[in-house]
């Protein structure tokens, strides 16, 4: 048996073969590292690179030591964003299929707290959530984690540098002394080695190879002036045209100025920073997954924990001022076994920073000449259209539903038709640019489920 199998780890039958069915074939690095230790409650101290299955390898501990018929929380995961938040349940639901009626639970802010109240008089299992909605719930007691026995805290590097140290502090007062910690961050700091020494019990250390592969990722720098980046950030995606990009800067004005930069020039761009309202940015990021915004420019911050599935590249408008951070930002391009491609703006400033990086890589960086500028091309609108309908879950509708009415009654290809994403009182559907004006015309003059709701284009 290889030792890469997850049938070497002795994990409950109905585990494995539901794992084989999500596709999990054979452990990555830091599962095949990191589930022995985590099996065997261990504390686990792991650094791993974006992408690398950490969820899936504390997914899987957790789990496994959970006891189904015990209704209370017996799991809290710690996330420093919503986004992240959302991502991780997801993957844990997927992960708990086989297992009868298993609780998960999100609590986190820029959602109504009333409704969480009414969900943990029920009880949960697995909490996962934002440290302060969690310690807003402690304080009033609505959140009872007496009978905790693995506390994860995910992408705990980000979360320190948003300032939660004192509140996961706090939760910690609230949980028992005797329990299971699981750390995972994408660097070492010495803050990082601190939250460890205060949280953790002679953990088990894991380190992952943080550094992607040319295979993985093709890499190139230019040299531009600050005066000349956004030209150059124009000319770059002009160049490569890729079908989806996040854009990094370092500032959230920045942000501001290169996606009005960007837009006046007719590409389709969004930004993602804090301050922003959480429902801008679930629009953002809704719209930016099924392709009808095919470029984020975003803060580091903001993107922590984005779930993007196949981006085609990583633009670093700014070089990151931790060589940790670029490897970071560039793994969330080229995952999956698919080629990424990321391309980074070095002004003279910046050039310590990406001396910096190439040590870190231990091999050259590809520097080239920036591509030639063509004012006179305008740049291709995105393939799909985001499209509103006003009404959702509370109106019992379903992706089906939606699917139905467009390709039935408004006679349209179901190959024209993209991501659903229903919510409690709005759906939101991706269409082909080419139909989306016959789609809102169709469903405004029809009905989905013998019901008329209004329509939209977003």
């Amino acid at each position: 048996m290889p030792s890469n199998d997850f049938a070497s780890l002795l994990l409950p039958p109905h585990l494995v073969e539901n794992l084989r069915g999500l596709g999990y074939s054979q452990m990555t690095p830091i599962q095949a590292q990191a589930l022995p230790p985590i099996l065997d409650g261990a504390d686990v101290i792991a650094q791993s690179k974006t992408g690398s299955g950490k969820t899936a390898a504390f997914g899987i501990g957790v789990l496994t030591s959970l006891n189904p018929r015990f209704f209370g929380t017996q799991a809290l995961v710690l996330c420093p964003t919503r986004e992240l938040a959302d991502q991780v349940a997801k993957e844990l639901r997927r992960l708990a299929r086989s297992l009868q009626n298993i609780k998960i639970l999100t609590l986190c802010g820029g959602t109504a707290i009333g409704p969480q109240f009414a969900s943990l008089e029920h009880g949960a299992h697995i909490i996962v959530g934002t440290p302060g909605r969690v310690t807003k719930h402690l304080d009033k007691g609505s959140l009872d984690l007496q009978g905790l026995k693995t506390l994860v805290l995910d992408e705990a590097d980000r979360m320190l540098d948003m300032g939660f140290y004192d509140q996961i502090a706090e939760i910690a007062r609230f949980i028992p002394k005797r329990r299971q910690t699981l750390l995972f961050s994408a660097t070492y700091t010495p803050a990082i080695r601190e939250l460890s020494r205060n949280f953790q019990s002679n953990p088990v250390e894991i380190t992952v190879e943080s550094v992607h592969a040319d295979s993985e990722i093709e890499q190139y720098f230019y040299e531009v002036d600050h005066k000349q980046r956004r030209r150059a950030l124009s000319a770059l995606l002009k160049n490569f045209k890729p079908e989806s990009a996040v854009l990094f800067c370092n500032t959230k004005q920045l942000c501001d100025e290169v996606a009005d930069a960007l837009n006046a020039q007719g590409f389709y761009a969004q930004t993602l920073h804090g301050d922003m309202e959480q429902r801008d940015r679930d629009l953002v990021l809704l719209k930016f997954s099924n392709r009808s915004c095919p470029y984020l420019v975003a803060t580091d911050v903001a993107a922590r924990g984005l779930d993007i599935k196949d981006l085609a590249a990583v633009v670093n408008v700014d070089v990151a001022f931790d060589p940790d951070v670029h490897i970071h930002r560039i793994g969330r391009t080229g995952r999956a076994g698919q080629k990424g491609l990321a391309l980074s703006l070095c002004s003279p400033a910046e050039v310590q920073r990406a001396n910096a990086i190439e040590t870190l890589l231990g091999r050259p960086l590809h520097w080239r000449d920036l591509p030639p500028s063509n004012d006179n091309e305008t740049p291709e609108p995105p393939r799909m259209v985001t499209l509103n309908i006003g009404g959702g879950k509370r109106d019992k509708l379903r992706p089906g539903d939606i699917l139905g009415a467009l390709t039935g009654d408004a006679g349209l290809p179901g190959a024209s038709i993209g991501k659903i994403d229903i919510g409690d009182q709005q759906t939101y559907v991706a269409v082909e640019r080419a139909i989306a004006q016959k789609a809102v015309k169709r469903l405004q003059s029809g009905k989905i489920k013998g019901r008329s709701y209004r329509v939209r284009i977003v």
